[in-house]
């Protein structure tokens, strides 16, 4: 009873102040009440017209199923070249059928190390919630890029040069990843770090020669709340003896939304830094933060209509900072968008709805969900949760953190990561505060700055918005490169490209 009293005086309180007749009103968007309609916004900016607004099947007529794994070796089709066999690629594509749950199966794609089977393994989460990870295996870091025609062509920087790379289709529901149940559909990190832990079980059953190698959890954007959550999973998995011994070394974000509290009070800082409003914009949409961070506080790491309230009294201070912006793209401020849209990765719908794909993949009649707004609305009341809570005791177990943002991102922005890495407590945190900003020099030239003390890592990358592996793609796989192999400080040889000739 006390919580919903505080609650109703919570949202008491905002009322007044977007009242016209309060000197402190704010901009609340007209659809503020509808989160379907901003998820089907954020879909649009990217050019993205999915089929389906999630993968919830009523009957297995079509799907892809039968035993509790389906993989096959594959090849793409209208790669740009066509000598190299489908055996020598190794890259694989598939569903594990998720042990606990009721009935969901997960999409990924799997692609062998260019250089050495012996290199890290490093699965890969896309953020949204719930935007499918071909996003960034085509865009960013994948093999492959997509040309105007549909073809692919090999990216000079992909992350599989240095790593086994796992993209993974999650939560439930995105992607090519499915369920018949509506059970499946996942509203909090339990949810969807048990889902994840049980597909690495089932992946690692399959593919026990890899299960040795190093491993790394990455990702970027809402996946600053999937990663700590899954990095604590498997650590906790391990302890417990649960299953295979998963050789967790450490886990990435990028551009990440991990502590709503303290990366929500720095928009307006970041806005007035990079000229985006005034001082009189800034005085004025300041005055809803003492209201925000009281909501955060109250949904915690575990509420639930508190975590509505707080999404809801804190997304003002993003609308208010857009709506006098106008038309930047808040993902990279060096840009503008274009009406309702900001980036154009229709080409990755294009190319993997193509009859030919389908066949190469195994997917059946399942339909490619490149952004689920059904998924982005269900993890609503997970948006505000403090998921930095984890990681301290991951850190002072010797498990590695890497946090990096691009310079020219708002709405993930640098400046609210940086400050919860340097506010969390942990056993090093003296001593990280303390540590001198270094240049993060990339073929002699400086690439960002870099912090960096025991296991954990801050790292501003210049001249990147919020997709840093695809604006700064030599950067990335250099970051990438130095960090599984233990310094970010130093400078490493290429490895050999067995591939490079193609």
């Amino acid at each position: 009873m006390k919580s919903v009293i505080c609650l109703s005086f919570l949202l008491l309180l905002l009322l007044l102040l977007l009242s016209p007749l309060s000197s402190a009103a704010l901009w609340l968007p007209s659809n503020a009440k509808f989160p379907s309609l901003q998820a089907e916004k954020l879909i649009r900016e990217l050019n993205l017209f999915p089929k389906e607004s999630i993968n919830i099947v009523d009957r297995y007529d079509s799907a892809p199923i039968g035993p509790r794994i389906v993989e096959r070796r594959f090849k793409f089709p209208d790669l740009a070249d066509s000598s190299v066999s489908a055996e020598d690629l190794g890259h694989h594509a598939g569903y594990y059928k998720i042990e606990h749950s009721h009935a969901a199966r997960m999409f990924y794609f799997f692609f062998e190390s260019r250089n050495n089977k012996k290199d890290p393994v490093v699965i890969w989460l896309t953020g949204g919630p719930g935007c499918s990870s071909e996003l960034a295996m085509f865009y960013e870091n994948g093999p492959f890029t997509i040309s105007k025609n549909l073809s692919l062509v090999w990216n000079e920087y992909g992350w599989d040069k240095v790593s086994n790379l796992l993209y993974v289709d999650q939560p439930i529901g995105t992607g090519y990843s499915f369920s018949s149940d509506k059970r499946d559909i996942r509203h909090n990190e339990d949810g969807v770090s048990n889902d994840l832990y049980d597909f690495l079980q089932a992946f690692f059953t399959e593919h026990p020669q890899f299960a040795r190698n190093d491993f790394y959890i990455t990702g970027e954007s809402y996946a600053g709340h999937y990663i700590p959550a899954f990095a604590a999973r498997v650590h906790r998995g391990n302890k417990a003896k649960e299953g295979i011994h998963i050789n967790l070394k450490g886990f990435a974000i990028g551009n990440g939304l991990t502590n709503p509290e303290i990366q929500y009070k720095a928009y307006t800082d970041y806005a007035l830094d990079m000229g985006i409003i005034k001082k009189s914009d800034y005085d004025r949409i300041n005055k809803v933060l003492p209201v925000c961070e009281t909501a955060i506080k109250l949904c915690g790491t575990d509420g639930t209509i508190s975590c509505m309230a707080s999404y809801y009294v804190c997304s003002t201070i993003f609308s208010s900072i857009m709506a006098i912006a106008g038309d930047i793209n808040y993902y990279d401020l060096r840009k503008k968008c274009e009406g309702n849209l900001c980036y154009d990765f229709s080409n990755m719908e294009q190319f993997l709805n193509q009859k030919t794909v389908r066949e190469a993949l195994g997917v059946g009649d399942i339909d490619f969900v490149s952004c689920s707004p059904t998924v982005y609305q269900a993890m609503l009341v997970d948006w505000m949760r403090n998921l930095e809570v984890g990681i301290p005791a991951l850190l002072e177990d010797g498990i590695q953190l890497l946090v990096y943002a691009g310079e020219y991102d708002l709405i993930c922005n640098w400046l609210g990561n940086s400050r919860w890495v340097h506010a969390m407590e942990w056993a090093g945190q003296k001593e990280f505060v303390s540590s001198p900003e270094v240049p993060f020099a990339v073929d002699g030239s400086e690439a960002g700055t870099l912090k960096s003390y025991g296991s954990l890592s801050f790292l501003k990358v210049h001249d990147a918005g919020h997709m840093v592996p695809m604006d700064q793609p030599k950067a990335s796989l250099e970051m990438l490169k130095r960090w599984t192999r233990g310094s970010l400080y130093g400078t490493t040889e290429e490895p050999e490209n067995l591939v490079s000739s193609m």
